[in-house]
């Protein structure tokens, strides 16, 4: 018998199939950051979730099967960052691939001197400039924790930065102005987030609660503090309250406005 996902793909040229009401109530009942959202978000939430999964496609690993309850967790999580701004900024790549759970990658890179070097690296999931979106569904399913982690939310905000071209830490803006508030308020807040993980590296001070991955690169860092910024608000909005209001503006433009 077909799924409910395997129905919505059929009805090409049509409005997508609302998701069922138990469906959906599981979903949000799993995820504690979507079932605190307002009602009104939560609606929103659900409308974009049915029209990203009528444009997307699901693919399973290793004989993984993409269940509709799996479908609709992985949209729903992708979806809470366009919630306010809609799924234009997602228009670049149709694939999702879901793995059973971490993926191993082989990477090359050349030093300085011009030597080639190969290793590995595990991966929750990878983003891909005009290509798919890789998730390890035993990662994507987990409903978070205090620190905000979200390996969804981290690839799919990479989606929005590379919506304008290479990554480079910043969703795509209106203007000159816009960009150079976001540069300012993003490089302070790394940098300033770099010396806490610096501090707790070299000298054993204590760690900072956001994922240290961030300190990585501003263009990591903008994914990790996303992935905070909707997971554990609260407690993000206490650690970086202007990199809060500059996410506010963004993210949650409406919000802004009327605050």
């Amino acid at each position: 018998m077909p799924t409910w996902l395997q129905k919505l793909l059929t009805r090409t040229g049509l409005a997508p199939r609302p998701i069922p009401e138990a469906l959906w109530q599981r979903t949000l009942a799993h995820y504690p950051f979507l079932a605190a959202l307002p009602a009104a978000d939560k609606a929103q939430l659900r409308k974009l979730t049915g029209s990203f999964l009528a444009k997307k496609e699901f693919t399973g690993a290793h004989g993984l099967e993409v269940t509709d309850a799996m479908a609709v967790a992985i949209a729903a999580q992708a979806c809470l960052p366009v919630i306010r701004i809609g799924l234009k900024y997602y228009n670049g790549f149709t694939g999702i691939v879901v793995h059973p759970g971490a993926m191993v990658a082989r990477r090359e890179v050349t030093d300085a001197a011009g030597v080639v070097h190969h290793y590995r690296e595990v991966l929750a999931g990878e983003a891909m400039q005009h290509g798919p979106v890789t998730l390890s569904w035993e990662d994507a399913s987990t409903p978070g924790d205090e620190r905000g982690h979200n390996v969804v939310i981290h690839e799919f905000v990479h989606k929005l930065d590379m919506y304008d071209g290479a990554p480079n830490g910043a969703p795509p803006l209106p203007s000159r102005a816009a960009r150079a508030q976001w540069q300012a308020v993003m490089q302070a807040a790394y940098e300033g987030f770099r010396r806490q993980v610096t501090m707790a590296e070299r000298f054993g001070a204590e760690w900072p609660w956001l994922d240290a991955y961030g300190a990585t690169s501003p263009v990591e860092f903008f994914a990790v503090a996303s992935e905070a910024y909707f997971v554990n608000r609260e407690r993000f909005s206490v650690d970086f309250a202007p990199l809060t209001a500059l996410f506010d503006q963004f993210y949650r433009p409406k919000m802004a406005a009327t605050q």
